[in-house]
């Protein structure tokens, strides 16, 4: 879900080899070698090594696995020096419902005349989110609710003139700009938040459906079938307490092609539909079919953790410069080429493992910070963005005195780069703050290149956002500093095809490359620095739909 889980090789066409010594970067290039610190290579990898390793099981919390994890997070804090941010404990505790569906082997679709029996896995994926032991839908008619949008500001509801109860809602993914030739039009081609498939399932819960069937296509999703199949089943995580009895009991997703086939064997042009799904006054149309399909389910509550240590300020200890990383990933799956433990060595192994080298380098700093900095490893982001989600709704450091939030997810592993790109670019000064530390490592930045794939909403920085904190999530992502943009391009699309929440994302020594690491790990350094010892606090532009007003 994010720009550098897309640049780890095939380890047969990567022949770039690593240094054997241990390798630094210069944190900060200004001329005062007292202010200087580095980010040690073998600190990342030593960490990287360890936290991708089968030995923690794929980090899926409340396993045996994620609990080694934030044990193993919390002792390397107490190593550093770091000060506990909950008093005496570096843990906070989310409470974690966690829902594994046995998907029935067939979802029947009947237009009375004729059935289509499709095949779970292969033609669909659904769970449910309930904690009920058997939740199913018996007959429940199909409803074409386009992109599933109710936005009263837009004068937009895909749901106008329906009663959903007992209904089950097909729905597109993204949203109508995409492929469009507006740009002003949600957006054009950058995904709204109403592409999201999360903002998907909430409008459908509030809109009474029984059911609701999302239709993948790779390039409007931005990931393949594969990662449905390998994300959507097994066990499924949400925060406890929250009452669900009433929301969609079906949630999932059907395969482009029984799409097609849905919308033919209904007498309609799947492709005329989309296009009328993307106009104003679109109206739901039911498909003339009812479907069958269950789930058996087993449910446990637990807790997870967030782990989180910080550095007190010298001079302003109640501001806070708050790092941000998920220690998390999607545990033991579906067995791949004899391989069944989704190791997470990019997603997120490198981002943890960046932060605490730039924890270790402000330790190792001959002053401390101005202001706090904080280093907050959450749990539970694969699952919905949940560890960051509690966090900051119960916040350790308050949010109204949280300067920004820098969020490190899936960190460069093939080198130096030219470029800086910024996800979500355009919202808030920390642009400017990003700009100033590229230009001294001789970089240029640039918005996002694939803004219809919602990056974006796709990481934790986007919680802090939501509460007003001015966050940023960036970097060197596609122009390689000596082998170009075609060189990152083949990585990117590599990763995203076959490893990306995969086995096959596992950390080997000889293939990743520490340079593009500390390169970015720098940068974040000399942002969390720059606004750590500053009276500044960084403004939402005026044009961005997040402000500090938001509660």
């Amino acid at each position: 879900m994010k720009y550098y889980l897309l640049l780890i090789a095939a380890a047969a066409i990567l022949a770039i080899g690593c240094k054997s010594e241990t390798a630094t970067y210069n944190a900060d290039t200004s001329s005062d070698a007292t202010t200087a610190s580095s980010l040690n290579s073998e600190t990342i990898r030593k960490h990287l090594a360890e936290l991708s390793s089968d030995a923690y099981q794929g980090r899926m919390p409340c396993t045996e696995g994620g609990i080694k994890t934030y044990k193993y997070l919390e002792s390397e804090m107490k190593k550093l020096g770091l000060k506990a941010a909950k008093g005496e404990s570096y843990l906070q505790a989310v409470p974690l419902l966690t829902v594994e569906s046995e998907i029935r082997p067939e979802m029947t679709v009947d237009f009375g005349t004729k059935k289509l029996n499709w095949q779970k896995s292969k033609d669909f994926i659904i769970h449910s989110e309930r904690t009920d032991k058997e939740v199913s839908l018996t007959d429940s008619e199909l409803v074409f609710c386009g992109y599933g949008i109710v936005d009263e500001k837009k004068g937009w509801n895909d749901y106008a003139g329906i009663d959903m109860k007992g209904k089950t809602a097909v729905i597109l993914i993204n949203d109508p700009g995409y492929g469009g030739d507006d740009p002003e039009f949600f957006n054009g081609d950058i995904m709204t938040y109403a592409g999201r498939w999360d903002y998907k399932y909430d409008t459908a819960d509030k809109m009474g459906a029984a059911g609701l069937i999302i239709i993948h296509e790779t390039s409007s999703a931005g990931y393949p079938w594969f990662v449905i199949q390998s994300s959507w089943t097994g066990p499924q995580q949400g925060l406890s307490g929250v009452d669900r009895s009433q929301d969609c009991g079906i949630k999932g997703w059907i395969h482009l092609d029984k799409a097609v086939e849905l919308f033919t064997e209904a007498g309609l042009d799947f492709t005329t539909e989309l296009k009328a799904a993307r106009k104003p006054g679109f109206k739901p149309k039911s498909l003339g079919a009812k479907v069958t399909m269950g789930v058996d389910n087993a449910h446990k509550e637990c807790i997870s953790y967030n782990v989180a240590g910080y550095i007190p300020g010298a001079k302003y200890p109640d501001e806070y410069v708050v790092y941000t990383a998920h220690w998390d990933h999607i545990g033991i799956g579906k067995v791949v080429d004899g391989d069944s433990i989704y190791n997470g060595a990019l997603d997120n192994a490198s981002g943890v493992s960046t932060l605490l080298a730039m924890a270790e380098a402000y330790k190792s700093a001959p002053t401390p910070p101005e202001r706090s900095v904080v280093f907050l490893l959450v749990t539970a982001e694969e699952q919905g963005l949940l560890g960051s989600e509690y966090y900051v709704e119960n916040p350790i450091f308050p949010l109204d005195k949280t300067v920004c939030n820098l969020n490190m997810d899936g960190v460069n592993p093939i080198g130096e780069m030219n470029d800086l790109t910024i996800t979500g670019k355009g919202h808030s000064e920390m642009d400017d703050y990003a700009e100033r530390a590229a230009r001294k490592q001789d970089r240029y930045v640039m918005a996002e290149q694939e803004p219809e794939k919602g990056y974006f909403f796709r990481s934790d920085h986007f919680n802090f956002a939501k509460k007003g904190v001015p966050a940023l999530y960036a970097e060197g992502a596609y122009d390689h500093k000596t082998k170009g943009k075609e060189f990152a391009k083949e990585f990117r699309d590599n990763f995203i095809n076959e490893r990306y929440h995969a086995p096959a994302d596992e950390y080997d020594p000889s293939e990743w490359i520490m340079e593009g690491m500390l390169q970015d790990g720098a940068l974040y350094f000399d942002i969390g620095k720059t606004l750590a010892n500053s009276r500044d606090w960084p403004k939402w532009y005026p044009n961005s739909e997040f402000s500090r007003t938001k509660s």
